[in-house]
C-alpha cells in the first residue's frame, strides 16, 4: 500500500463519513449536487484502497464485493449515528447548553456506536470467512482500522471537550 496515496484518502474519507448521510437528502428530484459527486468519488476511492490493498483475484472479487457493499451499507448507518451525536454535542457545545444528562445521553450513545462498529465489523468478518482468505479478511479489516483511526484522530483534533 502507498503511505502518500493512503494519507490523501484518509481526509477525504473522513469528509465522506459525516457527509455521505447530508447527501443523501436531494434538495430537487433529479439534481446532482457537488455533495453527492463528492461522496461517489470517496466510495470509489475507497473502493480502489481496498481493491489495492487486499489484491483479490477475479474470482474472490466477484463473491467479495457484494458483501463489501452490505458491510458498507451498514457502516453508512453507524457513521450517520455518529454525524448525529456530533451534530447534537456542538448544538449544545455551541448554545453552552450541556447538562449531566446530556453528558450522560451522550456517552451511552458513543459507545453504542463503538459496540454497533465493532459487532459491524465481526459480522463483515464472518460473512467473508470461506469467501476468501483470511490473510486477505484481516488485510481488509486492517483497511477499515486505519481509515477509522484517522477520522477518530481527526475528530478529536477538531472536537472541544465538554464543558
Amino acid at each position: 500500500m502507498k503511505t502518500s496515496w493512503f494519507a490523501g484518502i484518509t481526509v477525504l474519507v473522513l469528509a465522506f463519513a459525516i457527509a455521505a448521510p447530508a447527501a443523501a437528502q436531494t434538495p430537487q428530484a433529479g439534481a446532482t449536487t457537488n455533495m453527492q459527486i463528492l461522496v461517489e468519488k470517496l466510495k470509489a476511492d475507497k473502493k480502489l484502497l481496498v481493491a489495492e490493498t487486499v489484491g483479490l483475484t477475479d474470482a474472490e472479487g466477484k463473491a467479495f464485493w457484494p458483501i463489501y457493499d452490505a458491510c458498507q451499507a451498514e457502516l453508512g448507518g453507524i457513521n450517520t449515528r455518529l454525524k448525529n451525536l456530533i451534530t447534537a454535542y456542538a448544538k449544545d457545545f455551541n448554545a453552552g447548553t450541556m447538562t449531566d444528562p446530556k453528558a450522560a445521553a451522550m456517552l451511552t450513545e458513543m459507545f453504542a456506536i463503538d459496540e454497533a462498529l465493532l459487532a459491524s465489523k465481526k459480522s463483515c468478518a464472518a460473512k467473508l470467512n470461506g469467501v476468501i482468505p483470511a490473510t486477505k479478511i484481516a488485510r481488509y479489516v486492517q483497511v477499515e482500522n486505519k481509515i477509522r483511526a484517522q477520522i477518530n484522530y481527526d475528530l478529536a483534533a477538531s472536537i472541544p471537550f465538554v464543558q
